[in-house]
């Protein structure tokens, strides 16, 4: 395959880039988002996009984004196909609330003149709503519910406890503290080293099973969080650092990541319809969120989560591929 150039325009939810292809230069198999991101995996035309854009010098380890992709019917405004450094994720709540606030930007949906317009967007976990206000953009997600809870994991700090939960991807929760850290700058690579060790360790396990579709299984992250109390209406506050896919990090809270918090949350009594987690990252960017309903999703409690953030534009860029150049596609440093 050759690329000649591929534009992008590039935005961050909370300090988490999100590189934007309207237009890509090759060809997504697949009727659904769903089974774009299974044709995607192995399709070495469409990896090889992929690894351009993430990769050095072009991108960084820690790089997100996403192909704009046709909807899967006609309600919904456009589909996603996501992608990070490793591979194609299943959701991306900050990827989602930067392709909002995109889509007004460019046009694509109309601004509603009475002050919060809907996009409608089909990723691969189903479909997902975004509000766009004065104040932000909502990110309505998909149920959201806990598939286990206080899981031994062994890891070189000792037997660490987790819960698992599905928000779109699938999530390892560990306090921080009860391993001897804090999500803290200064804690950094040894909260990725944790946050590796209890991913590979429960992948492959039951836990990570999606109880209704094989393609949306594995732990797609640990969300290794501290507790910071409540505010003076009751309000959850916690600080949290998601580390995802094999080892990269999230500059913002994470939003689907924060979406199965609030579900580990609700299922412990934590956080009530009519509260608001207060959910910050480790770089002091913040998420707030909420339960929009409770509902039964895969014959268990589950909740319809909404998470606010905002997202900014950064950069357009028209990328090239030098048929001469000795790196090709590029390369990675962790």
């Amino acid at each position: 395959m050759t690329i000649d150039q591929v534009a992008t325009t590039d935005y961050h939810t909370g300090g988490e880039p999100f590189r934007i292809v309207a237009e890509p230069p090759v060809a997504i198999a697949g009727a659904t988002v769903a089974e774009r991101r299974m044709s995607a995996i192995h399709d070495s035309d469409v990896d090889t996009l992929r690894r351009l854009l993430c990769s050095e010098p072009r991108g960084h380890a820690d790089m997100y984004g996403g192909f704009i992709t046709p909807p899967d019917d006609p309600g919904a405004c456009f589909g996603v196909l996501f992608w990070h450094q490793d591979g194609f994720s299943t959701a991306c709540g900050h990827g989602s609330i930067a392709l909002a606030v995109w889509a007004l930007d460019t046009g694509r949906v109309a601004r509603d003149p009475r002050g919060t317009t809907e996009v409608v967007i089909d990723v691969p976990s189903g479909r997902v709503t975004l509000r766009v206000h004065p104040g932000g953009v909502d990110f309505v997600n998909v149920p959201s519910y806990v598939l286990a809870e206080q899981v031994a994991v062994p890891t070189a700090r000792g037997e660490a406890t987790v819960d698992v939960a599905y928000g779109g991807a699938i999530y390892a929760h560990l306090d921080a503290a009860s391993v001897g850290l804090s999500v803290t700058p200064e804690h950094y690579r040894d909260l990725i080293a944790i946050g590796r060790e209890v991913k590979w360790a429960l992948n492959d396990s039951e836990h990570a099973r999606h109880p209704l579709d094989d393609r949306l299984g594995g732990i797609y992250g640990t969300v290794l969080y501290d507790d910071l109390g409540t505010d003076e209406h009751g309000n959850p506050h916690q600080r949290n650092v998601t580390v995802f896919a094999d080892g990269q990090v999230d500059r913002s809270p994470c939003g689907s990541g924060t979406c199965s918090r609030v579900a580990v949350l609700a299922a412990a009594g934590r956080l009530a319809p009519g509260r608001t987690l207060i959910h910050d990252s480790i770089a002091g960017t913040r998420f707030h969120a909420r339960i929009a309903e409770r509902v039964t999703a895969a014959d268990r409690p589950a909740v319809i989560p909404v998470v606010t953030g905002t997202a900014y534009r950064t950069g357009e860029h028209r990328f090239f591929l030098d048929p001469a150049d000795p790196l090709g596609a590029g390369f990675v440093l962790r």
